[in-house]
Order: structure tokens, then sequence, then C-alpha cells
């Protein structure tokens, strides 16, 4: 198998760990590295010896404070970043860029310093801003490439199309939704209009499904507090 090195950054927060499950049931990935800040509620080292005990083929190994960036990030192909603090009850994604801005630049500085070649993936919120700070950083390096830096948005496709498919009462695996814009309130914006299998529903619904994409978000944040 060739080598197929991912990055995970904020691997032990709610975020973090169910994503790096995900990586290590990949087959395609050679080598795991997770990273967190050494004050993690749970340790890096052992989120990674939970994980390398699953029978796939990648190896994991676990990162913790600033000084071990460098071999966590050299030599991946696949950086994502999901590291920050999460959204609170009445807090919107734009709340949390003051501290969250921060955090993903400070990454950003070492994944351009480092592993300038890879592609990087900004999970953290708000992603709208997030991506063109780090972008910011890359060109500051010298390193941009925007076929390279990408804000994960899918989530909001994956809402639209499980919303609709329940509203239709059909299977969701059958059910395409286009959504473009960003990721946060209103600039979500779920294309129905372009739905697989065509759609023809009243006003009201396509407003209250509209609703429930936008502020699905909120719905799980406030349902976890």
């Amino acid at each position: 198998m060739s080598s197929f090195k991912v990055a995970l950054l904020g691997a032990c927060g709610g975020i973090g760990q169910p994503l790096a499950l995900l990586l290590k049931l990949n087959q395609k990935i050679s080598e795991l590295a997770l990273y967190d800040i050494k004050q993690a509620r749970t340790p890096c080292a052992g989120v990674a010896e939970d994980l390398s005990h699953i029978n796939t083929p990648a190896e994991v190994k676990g990162y913790a404070g600033e000084e071990e960036l460098e071999g966590c990030l050299t030599g991946s192909k696949l950086i994502v970043i999901t590291a920050g603090v999460p959204r609170k009850p009445g807090m919107t994604r734009d709340d949390l860029f003051s501290v969250n801005a921060g955090i993903a630049a400070g990454l950003a500085k070492n994944c351009a310093k480092y592993a300038p070649d890879a592609t990087l993936c900004i999970v953290t919120n708000p992603v709208n801003s997030i991506v063109p700070a780090c972008a910011e950083v890359y060109k500051q390096a010298g390193v941009f490439n925007p076929k390279k830096l990408l804000g994960v948005s899918l989530l909001d496709t994956i809402r639209a199309e499980t919303f609709v498919a329940k509203e239709l009462k059909t299977d969701v695996n059958k059910v395409t939704i286009p959504v473009i814009g960003g990721h946060a309130g209103v600039t979500i914006m779920p294309w129905f209009s372009h739905a697989t299998p065509k759609v023809d529903f009243d006003e009201a619904t396509l407003t209250a499904l509209d609703n429930h994409v936008q502020g699905a978000g909120t719905d799980v944040v406030n349902a976890k507090a």
C-alpha cells in the first residue's frame, strides 16, 4: 500500500475524537497523526492507544504540545483542523471568531512550515472566516495554493438531504440536495429546486426546511447543553 499520512489537529475534542475513529477506519490511510494541546481533557496518547487496537492499516500516534507539531505534521498529505472552542447556547459561529481564528491561524502557520504541500481542511468554526484567515497565513509563508485549502461544510448538505427525505418519506440515500453559500445561518442555502428526486413542496414547507437546515447546528448545541 502506498504511503498516505493524515494529521488531525484537535483530535481530542468533541469533533476530533469521532473524526479520528472515522479516519482510522479508512483503509487508504497508512499513518494517522493525532494532535492536541497538553491540557486536553483526554490525552492524545490515550486516544491514539484506543484507536490503535482497530484492525485497519493506519499506524496511529499521538502528539501533544506545540513542540511536537513538527513530528505530527511532517510528511502529511492531508491535514484536518478541528481545534478550537465549541459553540455554547446563545452563541453564533461568528462569536467564536475572536478565539478560534487565533488557534487555527497558529496551527496553519506550522502546517505551512512543516507540510506546505499537504491539503488543509478546516472544520473549526466559523468556517466562513477561518478559511480566509488561514489563506492569509499561507500567503505570508509563500506557499498558498487555493486548490489545497478547503472549508468543510458538507454537513449542511447531509442535513438538507436527511430532512427532505423525512418529508418525502423516502430512502435518504436516494435524495440529493445541492447546498450553496457558507456554513453559518442564512448563508447556508439549500437549492431545493435542483433536488433529486424533484420536489414539489409548498412555500410554507420550503421555508420550514430552510429554517431547519440553517438552524440545525444551533438545535444540536442547545440539545447538548
